[in-house]
């Protein structure tokens, strides 16, 4: 008799990351954060109603759950790291947190969400391509219909870095060094914010070159979607997808497009400046993908 071939499902590949998600330190890490960027906060406000049953995946160290927490009727946070649920559970005893992977939510009843949201790109780090495709199928399943589904993912195609600098911390500057004499502060804070802008200029130029010319020659950025090793936390593989990619993905699992919106906002988005997007997907019928 001939053994049948083993189902490709039944043993997934082990993700690289999980091992560094699970250290202390970086859950320490996570934990110790707490704000919404101005794009989590227009969209939070404009697609999640007060009273809403809503799963906060890849709730990392619980960055969003005072705000989450504060509107919805249900809220639960699932991480696939222990460590990361274990901060949780510390900072907030009295919420439901979960060990849960996105490509596995057996634990949640069908429809019984109304907001499914993955902040920080965590829906970047659900690897393998098939465990990808498990968590999409598993995301629609566990929303309701019309129910929003809430990511941001990172932008292949992102090789220009902003020209940037903190202007409070330029005049606190130069108050020091006038100290006494308030006459010197404006000529001083002139003086100071021109040489700030060109010291950032070059800072800019500088990275820029470096990201295009990592960027510039891989399939990741003339194909619009693949995997990068981003050296956050020491390194960690993460998938990239510029919009068109992520729409028509999202497309055969039964989600439609609501909104997309670059991390960067207020500032104008560009496919070459902005680092990631932000999207809004409704749950909207039979998913194609079987």
């Amino acid at each position: 008799m001939v053994d049948p071939k083993p189902d490709p499902d039944s043993h997934p590949k082990p993700d690289p990351n999980i091992y560094t998600y699970n250290s202390p330190e970086i859950a320490s890490y996570y934990a110790a954060l707490n704000y919404l960027t101005a794009c989590e906060r227009l969209l939070f406000d404009e697609y999640l109603r007060p009273g809403m049953d809503i799963l906060d995946l890849g709730v990392g160290g619980g960055r969003l759950t005072p705000h989450l927490s504060s509107i919805a009727g249900r809220y639960v946070g699932a991480d696939y790291a222990v460590e990361m649920v274990a901060a949780c559970r510390k900072k907030f005893p009295q919420l439901e947190f979960e060990v849960a992977n996105a490509a596995d939510l057996s634990s949640f009843a069908s429809s019984s969400f109304d907001a499914v949201v993955m902040a920080f790109n965590a829906f970047d780090y659900v690897l393998p391509d098939e465990a990808r495709v498990r968590a999409l199928r598993e995301i629609h399943r566990v929303l309701r219909p019309e129910g929003v589904f809430i990511f941001s993912s990172h932008n292949p195609r992102a090789i220009l870095i902003r020209v940037s600098w903190n202007r409070q911390r330029v005049r606190n500057l130069a108050e020091r060094i006038a100290q006494r004499k308030p006459i010197l502060v404006s000529p001083l804070f002139g003086a100071l914010i021109a040489a700030r802008v060109m010291l950032a200029a070059l800072h800019s130029t500088v990275r820029s070159v470096g990201r295009a010319a990592r960027r510039l020659p891989t399939k990741l950025f003339w194909q619009g979607q693949g995997y990068w090793m981003d050296s956050v936390h020491g390194g960690l593989k993460t998938r990239y997808a510029v919009p068109a990619k992520v729409v028509a993905e999202l497309g055969k699992f039964g989600f439609l497009l609501l909104r997309v919106l670059g991390d960067d906002y207020p500032m104008i988005s560009s496919q070459w400046v902005t680092g990631w997007y932000y999207y809004v997907f409704c749950n909207n019928g039979t998913p194609e993908e079987k």
